[in-house]
């Protein structure tokens, strides 16, 4: 009996990760490319915001950002309106709609923090430590986008 419904909670947990949304293979090849994601998050009105050129580490099929919470897309992440257009390498390249969500989560906020490093050596230098401190004291916040259903 125990071994059955293990294999039932097995099954539908398998199903619900093969039901989430995918990003299409151009965008995912864009996003393994480029150096910047442009988010454009959802306002009251239901419109899409400015697109916001950003900085990014893409993992798992997930994107994710780092911004201070004054930001327009974690004020709106907050406010339930988690809708987004992510597009790639530039504001009418190849995109997704996303489902944004705020997290704290020091090994990945780690992960992002090395990712910056190699691929924004150039500026990296000069945020580092504003990253750093920003996690810890709450002045920056970790944002993950991922394929709305």
């Amino acid at each position: 009996m125990r071994a059955q419904r293990l294999s039932f909670v097995v099954a539908v947990l398998a199903s619900a990760v093969l039901a989430r949304a995918a990003i299409p293979p151009d965008v995912e090849r864009s996003l393994k490319e480029s150096k910047y994601v442009y988010v454009q998050s959802e306002r009251k009105s239901g419109a899409f915001g400015k697109p916001a050129e950003i900085w990014f580490l893409y993992e798992g099929g997930t994107v994710y950002v780092a911004s201070p919470p004054t930001t327009w897309r974690v004020k709106r992440i907050k406010a339930g309106r988690k809708k987004a257009r992510i597009a790639v390498g530039k504001t009418d390249g190849p995109s997704f709609v996303a489902t944004g969500r705020t997290l704290h989560d020091p090994a990945l906020e780690e992960r992002l923090m090395a990712a910056y490093a190699r691929k924004y050596a150039e500026g990296w230098e000069r945020f580092a430590d504003k990253f750093r401190a920003g996690f810890k004291d709450g002045s920056r916040v970790l944002i993950a986008y991922t394929p709305a259903d």
